[in-house]
């Protein structure tokens, strides 16, 4: 199996440490992981302010750049949810079809490609899990509350196999921290209202530590908190996965 690390360029540019914690991970189960040296920007955020036409290039360079892999893995509910879903305004090639299809956020590989049981990660805080829009409701793992039916969440999941870690309880399990993208600037005030709700359910429930598999939620929640001076601390769901 040949596996594909895509890194969104906020995580590169700004939280190299996600990246770094999910080829860690990764290779902790012997998968034969590599990091095409060539690899952009999915196109999101053209997308989302738009501009969809001018990140079809950047569609193109993606597929050319993972189309030889088995599975590209990215430590991203958004960036796994724009390739999947928005790749359909290209010609659907087999090479665009097969990216599309094996294009998965790290929980989906481990769970359902791996099927892991149990991780050698301890991590011995009360962690408040903030589940993302895009991978809660686009990817589906998790039943958002809207929805009837069995309550699970593949993040969760994950984070009940830490030695440790004590999983909070929140008040609002699954709603929005506000940042949507280009939404929290377009709606800066809105945006902001909504992520200080989000903090303060997490304050309100004792937890230490607020993560989430989405790093562009956990910027907007982290520079709130830093704003309130709050001890919360904040960190990416596979570097909790990853710790020893």
């Amino acid at each position: 199996m040949k596996v594909g690390l895509f890194v969104p360029c906020y995580v590169d540019q700004f939280y190299p440490q996600v990246g770094i914690a999910t080829l860690e991970l990764l290779r902790q189960f012997d998968v034969a992981v590599s990091y095409p040296m060539q690899q952009t920007c999915c196109g999101q955020p053209m997308a989302n302010s738009g501009c969809e036409k001018d990140a079809i290039p950047s569609y193109h360079h993606f597929v050319e750049t993972f189309q030889g892999f088995d599975y590209i893995v990215a430590p991203s509910g958004s960036c796994t949810y724009h390739v999947r879903k928005h790749f359909d305004v290209i010609e659907q090639s087999k090479p665009v079809q097969h990216v599309r299809a094996r294009t998965l956020d790290i929980s989906e590989f481990l769970l359902d490609v791996l099927q892991i049981k149990r991780l050698p990660a301890k991590f011995p805080h009360k962690v408040g899990l903030h589940q993302s829009c895009h991978g809660l409701r686009g990817l589906r793992l998790g039943q958002g509350s809207e929805r009837v039916g069995t309550a699970y969440s593949k993040t969760e999941q994950l984070l009940q196999m830490v030695e440790g870690l004590e999983l909070i309880t929140l008040d609002r399990q699954d709603e929005c921290c506000g940042f949507g993208g280009t939404f929290a600037v377009s709606e800066a005030a809105v945006s902001a209202k909504m992520g200080k709700d989000r903090i303060a359910d997490h304050q309100r429930n004792g937890a230490e530590v607020l993560t989430a598999g989405d790093m562009s939620c956990l910027m907007h929640l982290e520079g709130l908190i830093r704003r309130q001076q709050s001890e919360i601390k904040v960190i990416h769901l596979v570097e909790i996965l990853n710790a020893k």
